[in-house]
């Protein structure tokens, strides 16, 4: 009898053990199982890590992965200029503007009253 009591006590203290273990994880609000969530550089979608972190029009990028899109420089906060989600070195965003003396031709996109014109063609077709 005495040698069915020993086992029986150990694994009794052992429950006891692990209880005790659990509710201290369970009670404990700062620890946290999640893995963190990995931030992707916008221009090559691999991780960005801390240290290598750049913010710019609320999207993360490498340092070395912030270039000019016309001659790809790499470009700092305080040296780019962006517009429709692209990024230019200042100098380049003043010549691709002052080329067609608008937004729109000088970045490669088409001007908004062709755009309008376009709309105005097929509402007047369709009236008709």
């Amino acid at each position: 009898m005495l040698q069915a009591k020993g086992p029986a006590t150990a694994a009794s203290t052992l429950e006891v053990k692990n209880n005790s273990v659990a509710s201290a994880v369970q009670r404990s609000k700062s620890f946290n199982l999640k893995p963190p969530v990995k931030e992707l550089c916008a221009t090559c979608q691999k991780t960005v890590y801390p240290m290598e972190r750049l913010v710019a029009d609320k999207l993360i990028f490498h340092n070395s992965c912030f270039c000019c899109k016309h001659c790809n420089a790499k470009l700092s906060l305080g040296s780019y200029a962006a517009l429709h989600g692209e990024f230019y070195c200042k100098p380049h965003f003043q010549q691709l503007f002052k080329s067609k003396g608008n937004y729109d031709e000088g970045f490669g996109r088409k001007q908004h009253k062709e755009l309008w014109a376009h709309k105005e063609m097929e509402n007047g077709t369709k009236s008709a």
